[in-house]
């Protein structure tokens, strides 16, 4: 082999040498650099949340209402007259049997006068006869007298007696139309103004309102209660009146949002209305300062039973996806699960579950802007929550 042939033999290893040696080089470096971006990746992120479980509670469902009177009264004439007197100031309280309005009582005691008149002439004619029958009854004894004479004296005795009787009665329809001359209060309550004036003419026949009175010693509040609630809430441990007088019921005015009154339930009616799906509930409050006027408009809540086991999450942690809603749920692997709920009522920020959770489950409740999917998170519990068990 020549001088040129080896130079360029051992040219040729060189470059294999050199190319193996910057291939080991190459390989190094990128697996550096893998080990490098590694090392740069994000931790996954970090996001609270708390585990599913069932609790005591007391629902409230919550419905509106109007305010009505326990006792109300529209105050019309009994008897005819010229309107002689009003006793009343416009709004004020009233007693029961305080005289309100006095139509003029002159023909109304004349009569009265005339009817004692005729009272006590049908019952000296009634004594006279009844003392003749009694003579009669002695005699025909000894056959003094006839069988008819004695007869006659018993029927005059009895006529007599049917005459006095009629007057007794025509004096006392005379005495009650004299009374009802002086209107009188037949509740106790605030009373509204004199619809008619002093000098106006008002017929029995047909009566006029002259004022109205309502009762103020406690209010109702009528509102109506969806089948359902009643059937699965109600009905179901309520069937009689006791129990259902046991009910929770709150009230609150739609002017004043922040004070309640507690009341208890009057009644339920009798039938569901078909038009509507509803059935008819009144309640109870004491007015004892008469801030309750009828015709207010309320919202009324009804209380469910403490032994009510629900699943409750933070209004905050729910999403809505057109009509759905729905949660993040960090499952296997710490992987994010999209999961849709049915939620119920709403309770002190927190919302009932019905369906799409079970107990156990961990649902996010802080960092859900940042999660999708699929995504790998690091759960944080959150402290436990406690739910009021009377929460509204």
């Amino acid at each position: 082999m020549n001088a040129l042939n080896r130079n360029r033999l051992l040219l040729g290893f060189s470059m294999v040498v050199l190319g193996l040696g910057l291939s080991f080089v190459y390989k190094m470096q990128d697996a550096d650099a893998a080990v490098a971006g590694e090392s740069e990746a994000p931790a996954p992120l970090e996001v609270s949340t708390i585990a599913m479980e069932k609790k005591k509670i007391q629902q409230w469902k919550e419905f509106s209402g109007r305010l009505q009177a326990v006792d109300y009264v529209e105050i019309r004439p009994e008897v005819s007259g010229r309107l002689q007197d009003v006793r009343f100031k416009d709004g004020e309280r009233v007693e029961k049997e305080d005289i309100l309005f006095v139509i003029d009582p002159a023909p109304y005691a004349a009569a009265v006068e005339k009817a004692e008149a005729d009272f006590q002439v049908a019952k000296s004619q009634h004594e006279l006869a009844r003392k003749n029958l009694e003579r009669a009854n002695d005699l025909v004894k000894t056959e003094a007298i006839s069988k008819k004479i004695f007869d006659e004296r018993k029927s005059e005795s009895l006529v007599s007696k049917s005459v006095m009787d009629s007057a007794q009665a025509q004096l006392t329809n005379a005495k009650i139309n004299l009374d009802r001359a002086y209107v009188k209060a037949p509740i106790s309550g605030r009373i509204s103004r004199a619809e008619i004036t002093v000098g106006n003419l008002v017929q029995s026949s047909n009566p006029p309102v002259l004022t109205t009175i309502v009762s103020d010693q406690g209010i109702y509040a009528d509102f109506d209660v969806d089948e359902q609630t009643y059937l699965s809430k109600i009905y179901r441990g309520a069937r009689d009146s006791e129990s259902q007088a046991k009910i929770p019921v709150e009230m609150i005015l739609k002017s004043e949002a922040g004070r309640s009154y507690s009341g208890v339930i009057e009644s339920f009616d009798n039938q569901i209305d078909p038009k509507s799906g509803t059935i008819r509930v009144r309640a109870m409050f004491d007015n004892h300062d008469q801030s309750l006027l009828p015709g207010m408009f309320v919202s009324v809540r009804l209380g469910g039973s403490m032994d009510d086991d629900v699943m409750m999450i933070p209004e905050r942690v729910i999403g809505t996806d057109q009509d759905r809603k729905f949660v993040y749920v960090v499952g296997e692997g710490h992987k994010v699960v999209y999961r849709e709920i049915k939620t119920g009522s709403s309770m002190n920020g927190q919302r009932v579950v019905l369906d799409g959770l079970k107990v156990g489950d961990v649902v996010i409740t802080e960092g859900i802007m940042k999660v999708r999917p699929d995504m790998i998170v690091t759960p944080k519990p959150e402290k436990d929550t406690k739910v009021d068990s009377t929460a509204r």
